[in-house]
């Protein structure tokens, strides 16, 4: 069972521990040198896509498809747009705020959804159902996120060759696929090998980006007065709709925004934040208003305004750098991916996978290689239909900008309850938030027709998977639950003259709350054989990251040599049936897993028209339900250990 949450004072602006243990970065001590090593080392994951947004997002806004023209008081008018947009999304709404939110020191939007869907309480849970919808959609919006994301950052990486000569001009897209190609295939050696040059590059850019920047601004120092709100409102009052359009690619400055809250339990928040205010947002304001600085002395260079603030004799180690970068941001969102699908399969969201991890001290690394794949052929995709950074920009943001509109309401929701916060104070809170995130999110809305249907589709998709496999898999527990039968009635069936008792330990998997194990159903009905110890196991994910070392197990002996085990596991771990019987032998319970069996049920499932889920719904689950690894692979069960039997289960 969860933990009730500790008590709290209304108002308290503090939160609790919404955790059930805390993270080990938390519990780590707080030596100077350890913090800037993770400091440094989050800049490589975490940043590295705000971190290259400052690419195309100043020419998207003044050169892009609803571009302004470059006048003092467009530009004064979009860097004031920018320089809130990143204090009060990122600095306020992320860093004070969101990541307060931890699950066992895991953020994300599953991370966040766990907080408001508790294990207690079915009533609630009910009452939850629209949250977690909602929760769901903003996870599967990421997917779309990380199709885009690589291929527009190295893609407009890339395009700064035109600037260093024309001639680079027809191998743009070539070179863009190889990088693409390198980048997914080295992901099965995992971050591990790479991961120690991540930090220092990004540390040499966002150096670059601020020494690029400070040059300009030296030259025209009076682009600091876009940080008075007023320019902000002028830029709107000045140009009406046109000005709420350019909203959208203003909005490119914070996309990446959510990665520092779902790589949260990589670093701990305090790296993160410190990597942020003192190096990070300094770097990124200087390039910005570097940026508008040149276009305001030559409005000509608002075509690459990013390109144009470095010397013709440095363009092209800056096309080199900004190579590496983009590389690093695609790096960070495509293991974000990876991270957000172990824990939608963790949760029941989502069938079995083959996750490998990569490192053997690092759990957070691993590799899923079907979805690797997957990633790679939808970015090329990307690259040929689109074509241009610009054109890709066009269906950039429909998916964050959605992601941040959920990820403000459903912390509300956790202030609210989980931390007792009093209601006008989560109301104002909630509608300061929206306020800037639905006027971004209106203005991608409207990127739809040109590209934006893309990230929609994809999440769409994956939503649709999501919820089938979840109601499916709540429709095949009650259909097993229909055939099986009560534990009295089981162990009255053992003593039946006709059962044979052999020597041996049977292990059988099952769901804690679904009664008897079909397998042991099926042994006992047509073979009339019973093990001389039998041990009844359901592996358990909780609604938390992590579960506690004294709470992983439950054991109850409803008989002589007789067991029931529940195995506990938060969603950010990995459900190990030998490291399950590694920590039974501290209860007295000690399993060979070389000398035990181990009975696994394996069902076939026939979508029928009975009451349950749609036809078409059902047979997509049968069809996941076929092509789910296999249990014995995910559990990490010995394999020549296992005897599996079957059934028909009509849904």
């Amino acid at each position: 069972m969860t933990p009730a949450p500790a008590q709290h004072r209304a108002g308290d602006p503090t939160p609790p521990r919404t955790r059930a243990s805390a993270h080990p970065l938390d519990s780590a001590p707080a030596h100077p040198r350890a913090i800037l090593s993770l400091s440094l080392a989050a800049l490589g994951v975490v940043y590295g896509d705000i971190g290259t947004s400052p690419i195309y997002a100043v020419r998207e806004s003044l050169h892009g498809v609803h571009g302004v023209l470059p006048t003092s008081e467009n530009v004064l008018g979009l860097l004031s747009l920018v320089f809130w947009a990143l204090i009060v999304v990122i600095s306020v709404k992320y860093l004070a705020f969101v990541m307060r939110a931890d699950n066992c020191g895991e953020g994300g939007m599953i991370a966040l959804t766990a907080l408001v869907t508790p294990d207690s309480a079915r009533a609630r849970l009910r009452h939850r159902q629209l949250l977690v919808l909602v929760g769901l959609f903003g996870a599967s919006l990421l997917y779309g996120d990380s199709m885009i994301t690589p291929a527009i950052s190295v893609l407009s990486a890339i395009e700064g060759l035109e600037m260093v000569t024309p001639i680079f001009t027809p191998y743009v897209i070539p070179i863009t696929i190889a990088i693409l190609v390198g980048l997914f295939a080295v992901q099965r050696h995992g971050t591990a090998r790479i991961g120690a040059i991540f930090g220092p590059v990004m540390l040499l850019w966002f150096a670059t980006l601020g020494v690029l920047g400070a040059i300009q601004v030296v030259q025209h120092p009076g682009v600091f007065a876009a940080v008075n709100p007023v320019h902000g409102v002028q830029f709107f009052h000045h140009n009406g709709w046109h000005g709420f359009l350019v909203l959208g690619s203003v909005f490119l400055v914070v996309t990446g925004g959510e990665a520092l809250y779902a790589d949260m339990g990589h670093f701990g928040a305090r790296p993160i934040r410190l990597s942020w205010y003192f190096f990070v947002l300094p770097t990124l304001l200087l390039n910005y208003f570097g940026q508008g600085a040149l276009v305001l002395l030559d409005p000509e260079a608002a075509a690459h305004p990013f390109f144009r603030l470095a010397p013709s004799w440095a363009l092209l180690p800056l096309v080199v750098l900004t190579t590496f970068a983009t590389v690093i941001a695609s790096q960070a969102v495509i293991s974000g991916a990876f991270s957000l699908t172990r824990q939608a399969v963790q949760l029941g969201y989502l069938p079995r996978v083959d996750i490998e991890h990569t490192s053997e001290t690092e759990a957070g690394q691993i590799y899923i290689p079907g979805l690797n794949w997957v990633l790679m052929i939808a970015c090329i995709g990307l690259v040929l239909g689109f074509r241009s950074s610009s054109r890709l920009a066009a269906a950039y943001g429909v998916a964050v900008t959605t992601d941040m509109v959920f990820t403000s309401i459903l912390f509300a929701v956790v202030a609210r309850d989980r931390w007792k916060w009093k209601l006008p104070a989560v109301l104002a809170m909630a509608a300061g938030f929206l306020v800037v995130d639905l006027g971004f999110w209106g203005a991608s809305l409207l990127k739809i027709p040109s590209g934006g249907w893309f990230p929609l589709l994809i999440a769409g998709s994956v939503f649709t998977v999501m919820t089938t496999w979840n109601s499916g898999r709540g429709l095949l527990a009650s259909r097993l639950a229909e055939m099986s039968m009560s534990l009295e009635e089981l162990l009255e069936r053992m003593r039946e003259p006709g059962v044979v008792r052999v020597q041996g330990t049977a292990v059988y998997l099952g769901r804690h709350d679904a009664g008897v194990p079909p397998a042991l159903l099926h042994n006992l009905r047509y073979n009339r054989v019973v093990h001389s110890r039998v041990v009844m196991l359901a592996m358990r994910t909780d609604s938390r990251a992590r579960v506690p070392e004294e709470e992983r197990v439950d054991v109850e002996q409803v008989a002589p040599d007789f067991y029931r085990v529940v195995a506990r596991h938060g969603f950010a771990e990995d459900p190990e049936v030998p490291g399950v019987l590694d920590r039974l032998r501290s209860t007295g319970l000690v399993i060979d897993p070389e000398e035990a069996t181990f009975f696994l049920g394996r069902e076939t499932l026939l979508a029928t028209h009975r009451p349950g889920m749609a036809l078409w719904r059902e047979r997509l689950f049968a069809r996941l339900s076929r092509n789910a690894r296999r249990a014995t692979r995910y559990f990490k069960i010995p394999s020549h250990r296992v005897c599996e039997l079957g059934a028909e289960i009509e849904l």
